[in-house]
């Protein structure tokens, strides 16, 4: 569990700087890109639609972990919109309060 945790670590901080980078010569004008590579229909856009999936399923996990309560929802739109960012962060929380793997998996309600 330990390399796994600083695999996560080392993804957000990576993440972190990398995204700090991308503000600093882009701003924060990052919807506008993302959907605007998808209307062109090219090679970017099928990537962020690939990736969009990728983000609704992580979404899903985290509000059906959660069993869809409000606060599950909450946490699903967090995923959904924050990415990575929001899932390392999440997992590094749930494996540092010592939660086993199928708990992490299922939710401690389903165990």
């Amino acid at each position: 569990m330990t390399a796994f945790r600083l695999l996560l670590a080392a993804m957000f901080l990576v993440l972190l700087g990398y995204t700090a980078i991308v503000i600093q010569g882009h701003g924060l004008n990052l919807f506008a890109v993302f959907f605007g590579d998808m209307a062109k229909l090219g090679w970017p856009g099928q990537f962020n639609l690939d990736f969009m999936f990728m983000l609704m399923l992580s979404a899903t996990w985290v509000s059906w972990r959660h069993r869809f309560t409000p606060a599950g929802l909450g946490l699903g739109l967090l995923a959904f919109l924050g990415g990575a960012s929001f899932l390392t962060v999440y997992l590094l929380v749930l494996t540092a309060r010592g939660a086993d793997l199928k708990t992490i998996l299922l939710g401690p309600s389903r165990v």
